[in-house]
């Protein structure tokens, strides 16, 4: 079903071609069956692969062939998923052990080859079309770099995502393209919603998103808030989630898992000093405006898209909503202090990212005493070195794959934000 309320149900491979509901909602599942307890209680202590495997067999039915479904899984998730502990009672779900070093290869890499696996007949050339604020880019790029009869085009705001985050999808060349808007994210977002909502170029590119809007890239996401629960050491009654947020996919992930039956008994929607949602949590207005740029650029989003699928989640109720998830918002000093505190307390380094999500994890925990709590750590530090090495004090170690990106040379298009101008790029690229 769409978010606008006034398009006909979709299948998932409509729904995963199109991007964008033809009322210009976004689409979310009609309905979700929630997994029975023994199922999810047989999952305890699996590998992610067989969580994965379960969580989307109940989220997808009877979409995919059972050894289909089992490839795309295996395939997109061939990289670890630790749970590390982290002083008394506090765990961190490192997400961002993947190809681009971030939690967006989850949603990537699961879409590329649904895709795949959904679309392998068509002789037509895809055009995926990604707004990112840093780490979509890179994420995607990889996916589908070299994929046949794709072409990618990543806009970004210019200037205004970090030197390694740039590289990782502005040097691969071939079927992806790096398009830098004058702008803050929230100007490509509008520029991919206004062209998948533009029929006649929409078709005549066969447009399709890669951004959280599509529930292709929404849906993979919800695995690891299972795997998380499965992999804890004891079975947890009061468990705490908090989120790093800045378009809200990820946490609409979660409260999409909660449908599916995972006891969770709060999330926290952890922001920057963009508090678009954690504003709406206290007075029950949401009122977008200019995103502000801090040192956890990712999260710098004024207006986030998922919005519209949590509020027709809780019916526009903000009461209900605050029954599942608290905001807590947080200063560029803080998540400093916070990073140098982490470090000397447990060795272990955050990104700006994750700090920021510690930070709201550590308040939510203050409020229930006993409750235990995860935080999903979004990005590997080194993605983030300028900002987090002069806090700790040394060098953060940066992995080959992500020192290889700068080495080479990043080939870019600058626009205004134009739709004639993202037009031009389009049949730039349609003809490449």
């Amino acid at each position: 079903m769409s978010t606008g309320g006034k398009a006909p149900p979709a299948n998932l491979e409509t729904a995963l071609l199109s991007g964008l509901a033809p009322d210009g909602g976004l689409y979310i599942p009609e309905a979700l069956q929630p997994m029975a307890a023994d199922a999810l209680n047989a999952l305890r202590r699996r590998p992610f692969s067989d969580v994965a495997l379960a969580v989307t067999r109940q989220v997808l039915g009877g979409a995919l062939p059972g050894d289909v479904l089992q490839r795309v899984v295996e395939d997109a998730f061939n990289f670890p998923v630790p749970l590390v502990p982290l002083g008394e009672r506090t765990f961190v779900l490192e997400l961002f052990h993947g190809p681009t070093l971030a939690f967006k290869d989850f949603g990537a890499r699961f879409m590329a080859r649904l895709l795949g696996a959904l679309d392998g007949t068509s002789g037509d050339t895809l055009t995926v079309l990604v707004a990112t604020s840093g780490d979509t880019g890179g994420a995607v790029a990889h996916a589908f770099h070299g994929v046949p009869r794709t072409q990618v085009v990543v806009l970004y705001p210019d200037g205004k995502v970090s030197r390694i985050q740039e590289r990782q999808f502005s040097t691969l060349g071939g079927n992806v393209h790096a398009v830098a808007v004058t702008g803050a994210f929230d100007d490509c977002q509008r520029l991919v919603k206004g062209a998948l909502r533009d029929a006649d170029l929409a078709r005549a590119h066969r447009l399709t998103s890669a951004n959280s809007i599509n529930i292709g890239r929404l849906l993979p996401q919800i695995t690891y808030y299972f795997f998380a629960w499965t992999d804890l050491p004891r079975v947890e009654n009061d468990l705490v989630v908090s989120v790093p947020s800045g378009n809200f996919g990820n946490l609409t992930a979660g409260l999409l898992a909660k449908r599916l039956g995972l006891p969770v008994a709060r999330f926290v929607a952890a922001t920057n000093a963009n508090d678009v949602v954690p504003a709406y949590l206290r007075t029950g207005r949401f009122e977008p405006r200019a995103p502000q740029p801090t040192i956890s650029s990712a999260m710098d989003v004024g207006h986030p898209s998922n919005f519209a699928r949590m509020e027709v989640l809780y019916g526009g109720d903000a009461a209900r909503m605050r029954e599942d998830v608290v905001g807590s918002a947080h200063t560029d000093e803080d998540t400093r202090a916070c990073i140098a505190d982490v470090e000397q307390r447990f060795g272990c380094v955050l990104d700006p990212h994750s700090a920021v999500g510690y930070l709201g994890l550590q308040r939510a925990l203050a409020e229930r005493p006993g409750a235990t709590g995860v935080l999903l750590a979004t990005a590997h530090p080194a993605k983030f070195g300028e900002i987090v090495e002069p806090v700790i004090g040394r060098p953060v170690h940066v992995p080959e794959r992500l020192a290889m990106c700068l080495e080479r040379e990043p080939v870019v298009t600058r626009i205004r934000p134009d739709p004639r101008e993202l037009r031009e790029v389009l049949r730039f690229t349609g003809s490449s």
